[in-house]
Parts: structure tokens; sequence; C-alpha cells
């Protein structure tokens, strides 16, 4: 029996992450599977900041990214650029991650060629979709024509069976981004001297880290958020709020117009992936609208505030890690004082299992993917 050979397509930051165990697992059974690694680069500067972290090689790179395009003209950019690396690599399985137009794409030009595609972090949902926004679309898209779908929870693989989904179709397998967090963040901390450097500004004290990009948020959203970060800033003077600012001008104009005279607001650079993990490690709480810091947090025992109205993440929210705050100027401030005040209630928020998986999704998707003879 020849080597399975998948196609493993990604083009954001999150993606590369998630996608990245993926890609070292099939290294490191290079006796019977070869990977076939296709950037898209959606994102193209933080992209290739997590590829060089993670050590990871492209066998094709589409860049398919150009200033101020729109998402019609990202998706047929993207439809010509995979497929045009289907037929050029003749595949023996299409494999991609989450909800991204890449993943959408990536679907539908494997369904379009008759070729098996693997959905990994399968069945997440808010049954919304308007929010999150276009992502809820694109990954109900792709799961109409996926063939194995790697739920990462029981609850997500309940919601592919509510689809009738085939049930042989459906693995629990975890979730990617434990397995690369937990890699990375053991990693951060033996090196954590050259971040306690560059953050020594922060001192020793409490951390509020705050992370905020969606759409749905942009214009009257996000000035809500900055005035419940002013508000807070100004009600605990001894707590540093960090906020690495995303480049989208629709971020940067309001963050920095409300929050740049905070003597205790610090506004950054967006940070590469090992300095973000490490700021989660050194945060005392996170304040985000970042569906992959819902699942990374709680293994790292830090309360999360969503500022966001659903979730496709709700095993966290059940378990009492999360909590849903919105834009409202309000519940933000109050949720974030609560955190700061009561000792009982910061407890509670910590768990110590994490809902989302154990380090070991990324050898069952693997797994998963040999056993389905797609290489005979």
């Amino acid at each position: 029996m020849r080597r399975l050979r998948p196609l493993l397509i990604f083009g954001t930051r999150p993606e590369a992450i998630k996608m990245a165990p993926v890609v070292h697992e099939c290294l490191r059974r290079a006796d019977s599977i070869e990977p076939i690694v296709c950037l898209t680069g959606q994102h193209r500067e933080m992209l290739a900041q997590v590829t060089d972290y993670f050590g990871l090689s492209a066998d094709l790179d589409l860049a398919l990214m150009q200033p101020n395009q729109t998402l019609a003209e990202l998706t047929a950019r993207c439809f010509q650029g995979i497929d045009s690396a289907l037929a050029r690599f003749n595949p023996d399985c299409v494999v991609a991650q989450g909800d991204t137009t890449t993943v959408m794409v990536a679907a539908l030009a494997a369904f379009y060629r008759r070729l098996p595609f693997v959905h990994v972090e399968a069945g997440l949902r808010t049954g919304n979709l308007q929010a999150p926004w276009p992502e809820e679309m694109n990954r109900r898209v792709a799961s109409i024509v996926t063939t194995v779908h790697c739920a990462p929870t029981t609850r997500s693989a309940d919601n592919l069976r509510a689809e009738h989904v085939p049930e042989q179709q459906i693995f629990v397998t975890g979730n990617t981004v434990i397995d690369a967090l937990l890699w990375a963040v053991e990693r951060e901390r033996a090196g954590a001297a050259r971040w306690q450097d560059k953050y020594a500004r922060l001192g020793n004290g409490r951390v509020v880290l705050i992370t905020g990009h969606r759409r749905e948020n942009f214009g009257q959203g996000f000035q809500d958020i900055c005035r419940a970060i002013a508000t807070l800033a100004d009600q605990f003077p001894d707590v540093q709020f960090l906020y690495p600012v995303h480049l989208n001008p629709n971020v940067q104009e309001p963050v920095r117009a409300l929050l740049g005279n905070k003597p205790n607001v610090h506004l950054t650079e967006p940070a590469p992936y090992p300095e973000f993990v490490w700021l989660m490690d050194r945060s005392t709480l996170i304040l985000t609208d970042s569906g992959g810091v819902q699942e990374e947090a709680p293994s790292l025992h830090k309360p999360i505030l969503v500022m966001r109205e659903t979730t496709e993440r709700p095993e966290a929210l059940d378990a009492g890690a999360v909590e849903l705050v919105g834009t409202n100027v309000e519940r933000i401030v109050e949720s974030v004082s609560r955190l700061l005040t009561d000792k009982q209630e910061y407890a509670r928020r910590q768990l110590d299992v994490n809902p989302y998986g154990d380090g070991q999704a990324a050898r069952r998707i693997v797994d998963i993917m040999l056993q389905q003879g797609w290489n005979q």
C-alpha cells in the first residue's frame, strides 16, 4: 500500500496554529503518510510568524491576499488557487480546519473534484448566520460536503447529528489548539526572561489581557468596548490593561482615540503567537472576542470574558470559565470588576480540566485519516 497523500490547506494565523500539530503528526509518520502543505496566505505577515515558529514549510503558497479586497474577491481567488493546487498535486484527500473563507472554498473545491474532505474542528454552531459573520456560514457550507468530521467535543458532534450527518462520518478528537498550546507554553515558560524584560512596565501586579477584532463589533461595538476599558482603567489604577491592537483601521481608530491617554492601558502591536501564549499565561483574566482564546485559556486556568452575544464554544461557558458580556459598557465593567474583587468567584472560573482537549487531537485525526483506505 502506498503512502497517503493529503493536501493540508490553511491561510490564517489561527488555522496555522491549529493545523501545525496535524502537519507534524503527519511528518512523524513519514513511512505511511506524505503531507502536502498549501498556504492560501489569507493572513500574510501573521501567518508567516506562526509557520516559522512551528517550523512549517509549504509546498505551495498561493499568496491570495490583496489590499482592501472584498470577501467575494477573496473567495473567487481562493477557488482558482485551490483548484489549481488540486489539479497539480492530485492528492488522496483535502484537510482544512475551522471556518474561514479558505476552509469553505477548500471543502467545495474538493467536492467538485470528488475528493474526500476532512474537516478539523467540525460541528461548531451558534445557530445565527450573522454571528460570527461570515464564519457561521463558512462552516455550515463546509459540513455539507465533508467526508470526515473531526469534532473537538461531544457537543460539536451532537450538532452534526442534529443536521443528519451519518454517524460513521463523525469522530470526537479534541481540539488541536490544545496540542499546540501545551507545546508552546512549555517552551515560552522556559524562555520567559525575554518576555519579562519586554513587558517590565507591567510590573508584578495583575494584568487584564484584551483582544478584539471581530467584524460584527466594528463601529459602535468597539467604541463601547473602549469606553468600558477606560472606565475600568480609572477604577482599578493598580491593574495593568494590555491590549495588542489588531491592525485593521476599524479597530485601531477607536482604540487609540479612546484609550491612548490612559497610563495603565498599554496599546501594543499584535503579538506573535509565542509572545501571546506567554501573555495569556502571565495575565490575570482575559477580555476577548476571539474563538481560539476561549479554547486555550482554560488550560492556563484563566477566566475569559467574551465580547460577543453568542458563542459556538459553549463547553467552557457551561463549565464556568467563560462569560458572555457582549459589547455593553455596563456588563463589561461589572463582570471584570467582579473577577478583580471577588476571590471566590475568580477561583470558581478556573478549570482543572479543559473541555476542549488533552493534547492528543492530532494523533487521533491522523489515525482516522489512515483508517479510511483512501491510499489503496
